[in-house]
């Protein structure tokens, strides 16, 4: 289905075809997602809801919930106040959630409604009920990603709920990125083994990975609260891991509330992850890390070492969202691989500058850009294939017409299940990737053999 795409590659400054990222709102729900006992609440039409619930639902495998303005004509033109603070009251009156998370969409941010307005103004006739929390955050799909949004309904949490009213504390705060509930499952654990306290925001362990127990729950038992988010403010530090997904709101907690911030690539690879336990040892004074955690390394690195000789000097294409890139790239070459393409739909020169960094003296020989898309990765490896492509769903349109294999990583993962439940993050993580890639890798060695070379044991 793709036989027609060009090799010979031209410029464009607008247009985008099979774009490497989703749009802002998306990020903004899952966010939302994050915060216990919230309503994600989409303020435009329906359509954008439905299209933003049923992308994660279908990544998630998990009925995702949200509310929506229902923008008709009449509010495109008029303005969407009535329709939010009529969907405010009957959201609280019904559902009765903690907190509703409010993000815009192209028509709410076009038509330029004052969500902060319009929200006081609710509160003070009294739809907003005492106790119970409205935060909005700015996120039309027109600029940005889905990163972005994500970034930003994160920064929100701050702005709404963190207070230095509760003293100071020696707890931590970690913004995990844009990652599944099992990387944050996996960073709860290895916090806990430190002995560490930490308030990790947003949350969607127990959210959108929660178990069947007969009954269904519109809000399950997870997410962070609002009191943990509220001491948010008192904490020693804050990790934020990913600069793309939480820098903005590590920055925005520092300038309200005094807490410095770290910003770290996400604990994806050997290398990552020990940069980051360094730094968690760091902060509780440790010399070295628990003997569990050493035993999970030492494992990583035994795989890595055992697989050697299918992976070293692979050519890989990887793309999607910039945090797991960059952290997914630093991965693949400590493992020996070669990431010969590597791009990603959000925008930001940042990207550029970090990846090079990582290749190294490779980034002569490497093709490293933002704000790409799946047309133009394609076309790269139509000139110069690569043995690997590393990405989201999308990508398999590209490995079917080039017959290349296809590990499939980051969001969103549509056409398989389990990735929400296995971990990316940490050595634990690590060998999950390893195991995939080379599985991937020998999957293709058994189907190209002839009948000489099928081998038993490979």
């Amino acid at each position: 289905m793709l036989d027609m795409t060009p090799k010979d590659i031209t410029q464009r400054s607008a247009l985008r075809i099979n774009p490497a990222k989703t749009c802002q709102p998306i990020g903004a729900m899952y966010a939302s997602l994050g915060i216990h006992n919230c309503l994600p609440h989409s303020h435009g039409s329906q359509g954008c809801c439905s299209y933003h619930r049923s992308h994660l639902t279908r990544h998630y495998k998990e009925p995702v919930v949200a509310s929506t303005s229902s923008f008709t004509e009449g509010a495109a033109v008029f303005g969407g106040g009535p329709n939010l603070r009529q969907s405010l009251k009957t959201i609280f009156q019904v559902y009765k959630p903690d907190v509703v998370a409010v993000h815009t969409t192209c028509l709410s941010e076009t038509i330029g409604d004052d969500i902060p307005s319009i929200v006081r103004k609710a509160q003070e006739d009294g739809i907003v009920p005492n106790g119970k929390f409205v935060i909005h955050a700015n996120t039309p799909s027109y600029v940005g990603s889905n990163v972005t949004g994500f970034s930003n309904m994160v920064k929100a949490m701050v702005d709404y709920f963190s207070s230095r009213d509760f003293g100071k504390s020696t707890d931590v705060n970690v913004i995990p990125g844009y990652v599944d509930p099992a990387d944050m499952r996996e960073m709860k654990r290895m916090l806990a083994e430190l002995g560490l306290t930490a308030t990790v925001f947003p949350d969607t362990s127990d959210v959108l990975d929660s178990p069947m127990s007969g009954s269904y729950e519109m809000f399950p038992k997870g997410g962070v609260t609002t009191e943990q988010l509220m001491k948010t403010g008192s904490a020693s530090m804050t990790l934020a891991l990913g600069a793309f997904a939480s820098e903005s709101a590590a920055m925005s907690l520092e300038s309200k509330c005094g807490v410095p911030f770290t910003v770290m690539d996400l604990p994806i690879g050997i290398r990552s992850t020990d940069r980051f336990v360094k730094s968690l040892l760091d902060l509780t004074g440790q010399i070295k890390p628990v003997a569990s955690m050493i035993e999970d390394r030492g494992r990583a690195l035994d795989m890595m070492t055992d697989m050697q000789h299918y992976l070293y000097g692979k050519k890989v294409g990887l793309y999607g969202d910039p945090d797991q890139v960059i952290a997914m790239a630093d991965f693949l070459i400590s493992a020996g691989m070669r990431p010969v393409y590597v791009i990603t739909g959000t925008p930001g020169k940042r990207f550029e500058d970090k990846v090079k960094t990582l290749l190294g003296n490779e980034a002569c020989r490497c093709v490293v850009k933002s704000s790409a898309d799946l047309f133009y990765l394609h076309q790269l490896i139509k000139s110069d294939p690569v043995d690997l492509i590393i990405g989201n769903t999308y990508g398999k349109y590209i490995a079917r017409a080039e017959d290349i294999p296809f590990v499939r990583y980051g969001f969103p993962i549509l056409d398989r299940v389990g990735h929400g439940f296995f971990p990316t993050f940490g050595y634990r993580g690590s060998i999950y990737l390893l195991t995939n890639i080379v599985n991937t890798l020998l999957d293709r060695i058994d189907r190209d053999s002839p009948e000489e070379r099928f081998e038993l044991v490979m």
